[in-house]
């Protein structure tokens, strides 16, 4: 199979990319990303010399960029490029809706008028929050930031592309992922990072917000699952199973970094901040996926590889990042 796959230089787009590699031995792939601060060549420095890899430099909101991708001649495309931090999104949301909507309708009309499959990356986050019980796949939309919201009008333009001209489409949404490769503006390797570096970290309101953990590896194993096996027009809730309130993370965190309780500074919590989300992953596990990783030898894992990469993440927290940092938290 001939895989488009945008946004492969992040987090989950990379790891995606290096586990396709490692089990479908005839795959190719073309990674089209932006390279925005989030995209990291470095993230697939050991595979740029596959032959089966290739990279272009491109917006998906751009039409000529998306024309050129497509002229590769692609079997299927999965979309991972997206703006994807909430904070980012409160504060600059233009740049939400126009990668993370017009980006995917770009994509949608290369993959209608090329008649191949799409498979959408979305995310729990477009359920918005839920008190008791579990979102399934029919649960209404209800997003809550800016960027939940651009992720769950792209859903809706999959959704509409699939009804209207018979596009071949799934939809996965994902929930919280953590593991190697991933940009230090999020929570388990931002405070991984700010222990490794002496500092305290930075924990939103009383800490009872509650979020769903899946490794990454496990997700991408799903998603791949779902690209091959996939019901057309249907969507897959992915999840890990491993529920924990912010302040259970943070502390599970310190546990691991062997650091004190004195290690953390609550600051003012996030504009709209969802109080727990949690999905119903029945639908992709009938596919015949599970997690394998639990959460305490992920994290376990996810900690000793950024003690080990420095090199990796250390560029990546001084510059632009350093002065968002600041501007957030304070020199803490």
């Amino acid at each position: 199979m001939r895989l488009l796959v945008t946004g492969g230089c992040g987090f989950i787009g990379s790891n995606f990319i290096r586990c396709v590699l490692s089990n479908h031995g005839e795959d190719e792939i073309l990674n089209l990303d932006k390279l925005t601060y989030a995209g990291n060549p470095e993230n697939l420095r050991e595979i740029e010399s596959d032959v089966r890899y290739s990279f272009q430099k491109g917006d998906i909101s751009n039409s000529d960029d998306v024309a050129q991708a497509f002229s590769w001649s692609p079997d299927a495309v999965v979309n991972f490029a997206a703006e994807t931090h909430v904070d980012r999104s409160i504060t600059s949301p233009e740049a939400f809706v126009t990668t993370d909507v017009l980006g995917t309708y770009r994509l949608l009309e290369q993959a209608r008028q090329k008649e191949i499959r799409f498979l959408q990356i979305g995310t729990d986050e477009v359920y918005g929050s839920i008190e008791l019980g579990s979102f399934s796949e029919e649960s209404p939309l209800r997003p809550n930031s800016p960027y939940s919201a651009s992720k769950a009008g792209a859903d809706l333009l999959v959704r509409s592309y699939v009804r209207t001209y018979g596009l071949d489409a799934v939809i996965v949404r994902s929930s919280n992922n953590y593991g190697p490769f991933q940009y230090p503006e999020k929570v388990i390797p931002l405070f991984i990072t700010n222990l490794i570096e002496g500092r305290k970290v930075p924990l939103y309101g009383e800490g009872k917000n509650v979020r769903d953990w899946l490794y990454v590896q496990d997700n991408c194993r799903a998603i791949d699952m779902v690209l091959r096996q996939g019901v057309s027009g249907e969507i897959y809730n992915i999840g890990g199973g491993r529920e924990l309130t912010n302040v259970e993370l943070t502390n599970a965190i310190l546990d691991v970094m062997r650091a004190g309780r004195d290690s953390i500074q609550f600051v003012a919590d996030r504009l709209g901040h969802d109080l727990r989300y949690s999905v119903d992953t029945s639908k992709v596990k009938s596919l015949g996926w599970k997690p394998e990783h639990n959460f305490s030898d992920g994290l376990r894992e996810t900690a000793e590889w950024y003690k080990t990469n420095e090199a990796w993440w250390r560029p990546l927290k001084s510059g632009e990042f350093r002065r968002y940092y600041l501007e957030k938290y304070g020199d803490i």
